[in-house]
């Protein structure tokens, strides 16, 4: 049994975010870091490796440099990392990037027994697309939303996140689930596996790497490809400060009264 998570490295948007006069990212000049939800997705898959034994393999479509992520994954205790990585695969767009990763995935050969995890959304696009995406190219069962996990032979039982509760779902492997940060706590990297992750198995798929894969389509990947793309980003404008009243009497209900019928907002 394996578990096959999918990552991406994406700006901290933490600290400043830079635009060029384009008003796309400025990637280059930003700090990045793992995708917060994927780090959940990780947590989700190491826990079950320490409860049932199984191989965790990282999975990341993005620029050389993203080395240095994987490599604080494989830290943390993932067995293998490959990054999928190629000029062709530029200006990919979320229909784009899941045939990408679907191609890696069937590289990487998935049996009656794997799952595959992604994080629920990435924090620079917000769309949640590209795990459903990839489990429909895949055509495999695929659930979202998922706050909790348990392995049942060859079901996986979750608990999905609804607006207003949970509802319990079960699916026959092979699989992929998107997790939500309520599934867990991720964990720190250690320092044996530190010293390890460099000794771990590493590899680069580039294009033609996947080009003789049956989902690889070269009209459906990189910016020709991507039926949409990203007209402009901008940073917002900061909101002006707030009025603060301190108190707990008569006096400060009726002055916030006041101040909100003079708003029109009473």
């Amino acid at each position: 049994m394996k578990i096959i998570v999918c990552v991406k490295q994406v700006p901290d948007t933490t600290g400043k975010v830079a635009v060029k006069p384009d008003g796309t990212l400025d990637r280059a000049s930003m700090q990045t870091v793992t995708n917060p939800d994927d780090l959940n997705a990780i947590e989700a898959a190491l826990a079950m490796k320490d409860e049932v034994g199984c191989e965790v393999i990282a999975v990341s479509m993005g620029p050389a440099p993203a080395e240095g992520m994987l490599r604080e994954l494989l830290a943390m205790g993932v067995d293998r990392a490959v990054l999928v990585s190629g000029r062709e695969f530029g200006g990919s767009d979320t229909y784009a990037t899941s045939q990408i990763l679907a191609c890696a995935i069937s590289k990487i050969g998935l049996e009656k027994e794997d799952i595959v995890i992604c994080g629920r959304q990435a924090i620079d696009g917000d769309t949640a697309q590209v795990g459903p995406q990839i489990a429909e190219k895949l055509g495999i069962p695929q659930i979202t939303y998922v706050a909790g996990i348990e392995k049942d032979g060859d079901k996986i039982v979750c608990k999905r996140m609804l607006e207003d509760g949970f509802m319990k779902i079960e699916a026959q492997t092979p699989c992929l689930l998107t997790c939500v940060k309520e599934l867990n706590q991720p964990r720190y990297m250690s320092i044996g596996g530190i010293m390890e992750a460099y000794s771990k198995p590493y590899e680069v798929f580039d294009y033609e790497a996947l080009k003789d894969s049956p989902l690889m389509d070269a009209e459906s990947i990189g910016l020709k490809g991507s039926p949409t793309n990203i007209f402009k980003s901008f940073t917002p404008p900061q909101k002006g400060a707030g009025t603060m009243l301190k108190g707990a009497d008569k006096n400060t209900c009726k002055e916030l009264a006041q101040i909100l019928a003079d708003k029109h907002l009473i």
